[in-house]
């Protein structure tokens, strides 16, 4: 009878460390985005420092970078860098940079910047994260690449590099340009 117990709390836990030990070894950064190929979610964010508001509707037609970040975050600072060349490389393309400033303060944002040497882009506000929220943000940073039609084309989990927009902005600048 003790077998019987014993087999039935075997077959009951097995599925649950099986489930456990596959859960465990896996990449949290490999998690799919429901958001490429779907319109941009929708923004109105006041610019930091400026009472200027940026929507997201008024920029169709251009290629926006959406970069997610935080002061406290350290590989944010890793990418801070990468992101100053690149939209010095694509502003003059017209590609939009913007930074969202998540889950932190303007003035410890503010300070960030500074220390890292500024930015040639505008850092965005999300105080309630009510943005962040919508695009299913993981954690920072996280960075969209937004295609002229208003759709996502890309998400990167973690740091961007150049090779992220050699891959994904350029493909879409030959086709805006060809387009005119």
């Amino acid at each position: 009878m003790n077998w019987k117990r014993s087999l039935v709390a075997a077959a009951a836990v097995v599925p649950v460390v099986g489930l456990f030990y596959y859960g465990m070894g896996q990449d949290p950064k490999a998690i799919p985005s429901p958001l490429p190929g779907r319109p941009a979610p929708p923004f109105a964010l006041n610019a930091m420092g400026t009472a200027d508001t940026v929507r997201l509707a008024d920029l169709k037609g251009q290629v926006v970078v959406l970069n997610f970040w935080a002061s406290w975050c350290l590989a944010c600072r890793s990418e801070h860098e990468v992101l100053r060349e690149a939209a010095a490389r694509y502003g003059p393309r017209g590609v939009r940079f913007y930074g969202v400033l998540y889950n932190d303060t303007p003035e410890n944002g503010a300070a960030y910047i500074a220390e890292m040497g500024g930015q040639s882009y505008p850092t965005l506000l999300d105080p309630q994260t009510r943005t962040a929220i919508d695009y299913g943000l993981y954690g920072v940073p996280e960075t969209f690449i937004i295609g002229p039609d208003g759709r996502v084309v890309y998400k990167q989990v973690g740091p961007v590099t150049p090779e992220t927009f050699t891959r994904y902005v350029d493909p879409l600048l030959g086709k805006r340009e060809a387009a005119r």
